[in-house]
């Protein structure tokens, strides 16, 4: 199986792997070029962001945006992103039609094995975060691997995400956990 596969899947890969290096750099040069931008340069930035995405659909992102390949990372419909994301997508990153997401924001799909041996060795491992419709992401929030957030859900601003976020819940805090209605 090839590294990206390997990755891809959640198995540990080796990240210094000629493929990956190589999506890697032409992600950084596609970042450069859209963070460049400034508003009103609609045609650049749609450009650059339809190469960069897996699936654009149009999604308003504020520069500077911050991603490891891009091309792993799925985005609905009507879907806006503030200032300053980060997006580490080692795993694929789904986020729903019409999510907003506030500025400074880490949606992290990458992990690190728990063992420091396979740590040593320079492996890692990767989990896919899914954000469904509809949902408001708080600025400085931080959603971690493997976790879905429902349709609806609401993030507090620096909510840091562990779990799963149940359909139409408000969570906040760190570890983020559900609020009263």
């Amino acid at each position: 199986m090839a590294e990206r596969a390997r990755m891809l899947a959640g198995d540990l890969y080796d990240p210094g792997d000629a493929e990956l290096v190589a999506l890697r750099r032409r992600a950084q040069a596609l970042m450069r070029d859209y963070n460049a931008t400034i508003d009103g340069e609609t045609e650049p930035r749609a450009r650059l962001l339809g190469a960069l995405l897996g699936t654009w659909n149009g999604a308003v992102i504020r520069p500077p945006f911050h991603v490891d390949y891009g091309a792993h990372i799925h985005f609905g419909a009507g879907c806006f992103v503030n200032y300053g994301c980060v997006m580490l997508d080692v795993c694929e990153i789904r986020i729903g039609a019409g999510t907003q997401i506030g500025p400074h924001v880490q949606v992290l799909a990458a992990d690190h094995p728990r063992g420091a041996d396979v740590r040593a060795e320079g492996l890692e491992n990767g989990r896919p975060v899914t954000v469904g419709a509809n949902v408001w992401i708080g600025g400085g929030a931080i959603l971690l691997p493997g976790i879905t957030v429902g349709d609806d859900a609401i993030i507090g601003a620096g909510a840091v995400v562990t779990r799963d976020v149940e359909p139409g819940t408000t969570v906040a805090g760190n570890p983020a956990r559900p609020l009263p209605r």
